[in-house]
């Protein structure tokens, strides 16, 4: 801390000293031991700003990943061709369809079942007491007698449709007049209209009624199956698939094609590959200095290696070529007896026996210990486990069977199965078309890609979306980046944050303090200073009483001619 020093003049003066400037010194002597301290929290603030943005470009990261991982994300979208649309369009296909080819033959269009009367004139009126009678498909029949509330066609109209008679009634202009006509609420055969009844106008000419167009239900075959549908829009024909009938033609088989919709999935990997890539860019940016020489705020952080590191390891990770899972209910901290047999490909079964007591996890650590060329991990859901057994050894010569006849869960005394062994034939990145740069960041070759979306669709499905029984690339990845980021009070970056927090909460605490503190002494010192200075100030004039209190004792400097 540097000196302050007081310049006071001459004390006979009467000048004295400027206080608030001495005192701004003094203050501003006393805030050095602050200085430290603003320049840590300015620097904690800093790493606040980029572990802020590092924070929300893995949130980012996460989102672009779970398209890929949602078992009703990309990877189940659909898409379709009709190879004759003035017969057949499709409307949509879901993540339930089916990829494959569908031939159909379209016999008849559904139609909805109509009639129309007799014309009459405008200003024709319809005979009280007569009666109009209207069903529809299988329903009752309802009568309508004609009063003075509806004796003229749009008064009828009007009536029917104010009623529940399954129609729909409307009066049209004709070249021959005023028509009546009624339109079935219920498409298709279901839907036929059957009108009865006696109805005259009021001259007692007969009003008819004529069919329209018969009520039918679409007849087409899918695959060579009949089928039927009440309307021309068909959401069950085919599983997940929507399309309408357009036209017929019992000669013509219209090719449905249901594909994968690969150009989704290119998509969304695109768009995972550059949110990995602005995260590896945020990391990099860490590592050196600023354009004025400066060391970035993370630079030597701890927090920047975890993070390379384990997004690192994310990448590389291995999915497994062959893996099986036990399939029964078992709790995690269930004990188990008996036995089990594990055989590899075509080589020797061998028997892993549950030490004593053992629990699921008990098992996988002496499965992991007896040599067998599998390694056996365990996958909990809450209070809930699998026990996952993973080969390295692609086809069937990492093929694993399972034995767990002699194994039981001896808490519930319910047996323990086992799935059969699932083959993955893509179990890394590269496969993919992804590829590192030397910078950590990633390429995506899109030939590679479409050629394995062409050729090996659902295992790119299970190397990316999460397992029972296994541990896929993306679930594997997914609960890194749970780990890294601020989802989780215990990822990394909340980690890292919270402690930068807590340390700035101290040196603001501190700072307050010494805020309070050198507000009570300069106060003081202002205080103090003051009443010096006018006590400088003073001097002057006390000389001057005393030098006349002398002259009056002495006589001495009185003026002679007084």
């Amino acid at each position: 801390m540097s000196t302050v020093g007081i310049s006071f003049g001459s004390p006979t003066s009467g000048q004295g000293f400027d206080v608030s400037s001495t005192v701004s010194q003094i203050v501003a002597n006393l805030r050095e031991v602050e200085d430290p301290w603003q320049t840590q929290l300015t620097s904690l603030e800093s790493q606040d700003t980029v572990l802020s943005t590092i924070g929300s470009d893995l949130s980012t990261l996460s989102s672009a990943l779970s398209d890929l991982t949602d078992f009703e994300g990309v990877l189940a979208g659909k898409e379709g061709s009709s190879s004759d649309t003035s017969i057949l369009e499709l409307t949509s296909a879901d993540d339930t369809a089916v990829a494959g080819t569908y031939a159909v033959v379209v016999d008849q269009l559904a139609q909805t079942s109509s009639y129309y009367s007799s014309a009459l004139s405008s200003t024709d009126t319809l005979a009280t007491g007569g009666t109009l009678t209207l069903s529809v498909g299988s329903g009752s029949t309802q009568t309508i007698t004609i009063d003075s509330t509806n004796d003229t066609l749009s008064s009828l109209a009007s009536a029917i449709n104010a009623g529940n008679y399954g129609v729909t009634a409307s009066v049209v202009n004709s070249t021959s007049g005023e028509e009546l006509a009624l339109q079935s609420n219920t498409t298709g055969a279901a839907g036929q209209i059957a009108v009865g009844g006696s109805l005259t106008d009021a001259s007692g000419t007969a009003v008819n009624f004529t069919e329209g167009e018969p009520g039918q239900d679409a007849l087409f075959t899918i695959n060579g199956i009949t089928q039927s549908s009440a309307s021309n829009m068909v959401t069950d024909g085919i599983p997940g698939v929507t399309f309408q009938l357009l036209g017929y033609n019992a000669n013509e088989t219209v090719q449905v094609e249901i594909t994968n919709d690969d150009s989704a999935v290119e998509s969304a990997l695109e768009t995972f590959v550059s949110a990995y890539n602005t995260v590896v860019s945020d990391l990099n940016a860490q590592e050196g200095t600023d354009s004025s020489g400066n060391a970035e705020p993370l630079y030597g952080n701890p927090t920047v290696a975890t993070l390379q590191e384990s997004l690192y390891d994310a990448l590389n990770y291995t999915q497994a070529a062959n893996a099986v899972g036990s399939t029964s209910t078992i709790g995690t901290s269930d004990t188990l007896s008996g036995s089990l047999t594990i055989q590899v490909g075509s080589g020797s079964a061998t028997e892993v026996d549950v030490p004593s007591g053992g629990t699921l996890a008990d098992l996988a650590s002496a499965i992991n210990s007896a040599g067998i060329s599998v390694t056996a991990t365990i996958i909990t859901s809450g209070t809930t486990a699998v026990l996952s057994l993973a080969s390295a050894t692609s086809g069937t010569a990492g093929a694993i069977t399972v034995n767990s006849s002699n194994l039981t869960d001896a808490t519930t005394s319910a047996g323990i199965t086992f799935s059969s062994s699932q083959s993955n034939a893509i179990t890394s990145l590269v496969q993919l078309g992804i590829t590192a740069n030397s910078d950590g960041t990633l390429s995506l070759d899109s030939s590679t890609l479409e050629s394995v979306l062409d050729s090996n669709y659902e295992d790119v499905i299970n190397f990316l979306e999460p397992s029972g029984t296994y541990n896929s690339f993306g679930d594997n990845l997914s609960t890194v980046l749970d780990n890294l980021g601020t989802s989780s009070t215990s990822g990394v970056l909340s980690l890292a944050i919270s402690s930068n927090s807590s340390t700035e909460s101290g040196l603001e605490t501190d700072i307050s303090n010494e805020e309070e503190y050198i507000t009570a002494q300069q106060s003081s010192l202002t205080t103090e200073l003051t009443e010096a200075n006018y006590t400088l100030q003073e001097i002057p004039e006390q000389i001057d009483e005393v030098n006349e209190l002398y002259s009056a004792i002495t006589g001495y400097n009185e003026n002679p001619n007084g």
